[in-house]
């Protein structure tokens, strides 16, 4: 019987990170990978596992005890020695269910500084996850990022940060909003630096976190901007030095960046792009958003809280354009008493940089005088970084906007390259990009998989939110489809009226001869949360019955959805509708 150390491993270079739970206790018997203790540092909770197959001794190690990388804990004490990985013993009882190697791309012997048999390009939410779903698959994965903590635009720049400002300002308009129900807290007092702080401590946590479980999974992060070399080499480029790394297969996830009008003076601090906003370095007395979309909105919300006289210009006739009026509509009706003024069918003609701010001039029937403005918020889109990455190099090809086109496994023309994310098309969403890249990681390393989802939900975080997924109403219509549509109102919801926010509504899409879902849309508070049963049930074929028949808690939004359900079968209690006639 041999003896091993069993000892802290790399934990991410934490030190005196704290022992929340202990697994074991002396003479237990556990197997290669059980949980021994588990850690948990202000940006990760983490298991140690048990290295090898034995049998538990020596251990000290209690609950609120500190520990670092090359702590002991104890003793392993192994019924037989570990096998050697090289040997011809190892070899002949490797796992039969492993994972087929994929047959696209033979092996590349390169003289480049490194060699990854998967290249991930992009460390975004679809990058990050197609890296460690690949190292997970038992493939040796190089990850390649130009910012210097992990994440990409989402964690750094994007979905995360702003997300953080949104809650500030949700907390502020209630705040505002309880002055009518008894409940004042007087004018919020903003510190800007405070803010920050909270918003990078949220995107500290979360792209620290990242680092620790590409430690853990031993995927090589290279920081740096990527560009192909040849369809086998990529070069990494960071201050003058350059790193080349070849690959077997490579995942482009390089993502997408804030569409500029050229003939707006961009290099004026005062014009904006998101990533500008997001850094909240002050609050303009008098801000205009051009573009009335997601990112547009949510933005809107933040510097509306936080004191700026806001304009929206948007060039459609509605907010929000895809999405549905009647969702729209309850938002409309609230930030117009709170904005200084939303201009639909209106274009922005000119912007002039001027001594005392921007001077803007704007087209269209409803179009105002110009007018003067301390700073503007560019939110008209993003495009994709595909004429970015030298990908023509690789023979990958990319379309005059920059997209690359993929099958349903995400394979570009190229078979051995994948691409995901904003830069494979709409929707410019994180939550695809992380479902395509677990695609593009399983069919690299031989796993049948598929990226045929049946909707992908569509979020504005804003105040009140709305979400929506599946087939619109627009849509349904033009396209000739036949539907039954139940609505219902949240004025009629207890919980909705216990909140103080009656402004809501619910509303589910169904197909006329089968019942089956076929889309919804959901307005007001936690939208966001609750377009995920709606998801679901589109997935899993749901028809009205069903959802009318699955009992939601009460009183929640949640049954809001139960309810609209009702209402398109007629079994609505809540509410009375006239008795169709035969």
């Amino acid at each position: 019987m041999s003896k091993i150390d069993l000892i802290v491993p790399d934990i991410g270079g934490f030190e005196n990170v704290e022992v929340i739970e202990v697994h074991v206790s002396n003479g237990d018997s556990v197997e290669v990978e059980d949980a021994v203790i588990t850690l948990e540092s202000d940006k990760a909770t983490m298991d140690i596992p048990a290295p090898v197959s034995g049998k538990i001794s020596a251990l000290s190690i209690k609950v609120g005890d500190k520990l670092s990388e090359g702590t002991q804990l104890g003793v392993i004490e192994m019924v037989t020695a570990p096998v050697d990985e090289g040997s011809a013993e190892a070899s002949s009882e490797a796992e039969p269910s492993s994972p087929i190697p994929s047959q696209d791309s033979e092996p590349v012997a390169s003289s480049t500084d490194k060699h990854a048999e998967v290249l991930v390009l992009g460390a975004g939410p679809g990058g990050y996850t197609a890296a460690f779903r690949a190292a997970d698959l038992g493939k040796k994965v190089i990850l390649v990022e130009r910012y210097d903590s992990l994440g990409g635009v989402c964690l750094n720049v994007g979905c995360i940060p702003s997300k953080a400002l949104l809650h500030t300002a949700q907390i502020i308009n209630e705040a505002e909003h309880m002055s009518a129900n008894g409940v004042s807290f007087g004018s919020p007092k903003i510190d800007l630096n405070g803010i920050n702080g909270f918003k990078g401590k949220v995107v500290g946590k979360l792209t620290g976190g990242l680092k620790q479980l590409a430690k853990q999974r031993k995927v090589e992060v290279i920081t740096g901007t990527g560009s192909f070399v040849n369809e086998h080499q990529l070069n990494v480029e960071k201050e003058g030095s350059t790193t080349s790394v070849s690959f077997d297969h490579c995942i482009i996830a390089a993502g997408s960046q804030p569409t500029q009008i050229p003939v707006f003076p961009n290099d004026d601090d005062r014009l904006m792009d998101s990533t500008d906003a997001l850094e909240l370095n002050d609050i303009p007395k008098k801000l205009l958003i051009i573009g009335g979309g997601i990112i547009g909105l949510e933005m809107a919300t933040v510097y509306d809280a936080l004191g700026s006289e806001v304009t929206v210009v948007e060039f459609m006739d509605q907010l929000m354009p895809g999405c549905d009026k009647d969702l729209v509509r309850p938002l409309m009706k609230v930030i117009k008493s709170r904005y200084k003024e939303i201009l639909l069918s209106t274009k922005v003609a000119e912007i002039k940089s001027q001594k005392n701010g921007l001077k803007v001039s704007f087209e269209g029937k409803n179009a105002p005088d110009a007018r003067l403005f301390d700073k503007v918020l560019v939110a008209v889109g993003r495009r994709p970084n595909g004429h970015k990455i030298a990908a023509e190099k690789a023979g990958v090809q990319v379309n005059e906007n920059g997209f690359i086109t993929v099958d349903a496994q995400m394979r570009t023309n190229v078979p051995h390259i994948f691409a995901i994310g904003d830069i494979v098309g709409q929707p410019m969403l994180a939550h695809k990009a992380t479902h395509e890249g677990k695609v593009a990681a399983e069919v690299i390393s031989g796993l049948k998989s598929f990226f045929e989802p049946l909707t992908i939900p569509s979020v504005a975080y804003t105040d009140p939110e709305v979400a929506w997924m599946g087939l619109t109403e627009t849509e349904a219509k033009e396209q000739g489809i036949e539907y039954e549509k139940g609505a219902f109102p949240w004025a009629a919801s207890g919980r909705a009226l216990g909140t103080d926010r009656d402004e809501g509504l619910t509303k589910i899409l169904f197909d006329k001869e089968t019942k089956r879902i076929l889309g919804a849309g959901i307005v007001g508070p936690n939208a966001g949360e609750l377009i995920a049963e709606a998801v679901l049930a589109l997935e899993m074929g749901a028809d009205a019955e069903d959802i009318g028949l699955t009992i939601h808690p009460h009183p929640t939004l949640s049954e809001t959805f139960n309810f609209a359900a009702e209402m398109a079968e007629g079994t609505i209690t809540d509410l009375y509708i006239p008795r169709k006639k035969n």
